[in-house]
């Protein structure tokens, strides 16, 4: 696929993310790679959900710890039988980022994570029960982790 981004790529099918009911805002795209720097294997950075039924769509995402260490969601677990069993070795959760013109806006989606399930490779957006913010500004956040 030649993708907006990140020019053409090529996509395992085994690497392919299911949202059956796609993500909020675009219910019908349901198809998804992530993509991040396989120089960082420990995927603290940005990475990138691409859709593959729209090479232009990509959103930028971050694991939640990597900002917030204490981030800790309250999920109905209704919500993600469909993904299958959950385990801690295999649950993988992400927040979409938001860039800004000033560093200092950048923000993060505590409200609505993106939990897979590495095995089954399903995955689900939610809106999570805790007071998270939709705009969590990293950059405050950021300079008090360096402080410490």
């Amino acid at each position: 696929m030649n993708t907006r981004l990140f020019g053409e790529i090529e996509i395992e099918k085994d690497k392919e993310i299911c949202f059956e009911n796609g993500i909020i805002g675009f219910p019908d795209y349901k198809r998804y790679a992530l993509i991040f720097d396989a120089d960082k294997p420990e995927k603290k950075g940005i990475s990138w959900l691409q859709c593959l039924e729209d090479e232009v769509f990509a959103m930028p995402v971050i694991d939640p710890l990597a900002v917030k260490a204490d981030y800790a969601p309250d999920i109905d677990e209704e919500l993600l039988k469909p993904l299958g069993e959950l385990k801690e070795e295999n649950t993988y959760i992400l927040v979409t980022l938001t860039a800004a013109a000033k560093k200092e806006d950048i923000s993060v989606n505590l409200k609505a994570p993106i939990i897979i399930n590495t095995d089954t490779r399903k995955a689900i957006q939610v809106i999570v029960e805790n007071d998270y913010p939709v705009k969590y500004k990293i950059y405050d956040a950021q300079k008090e982790k360096a402080g410490e």
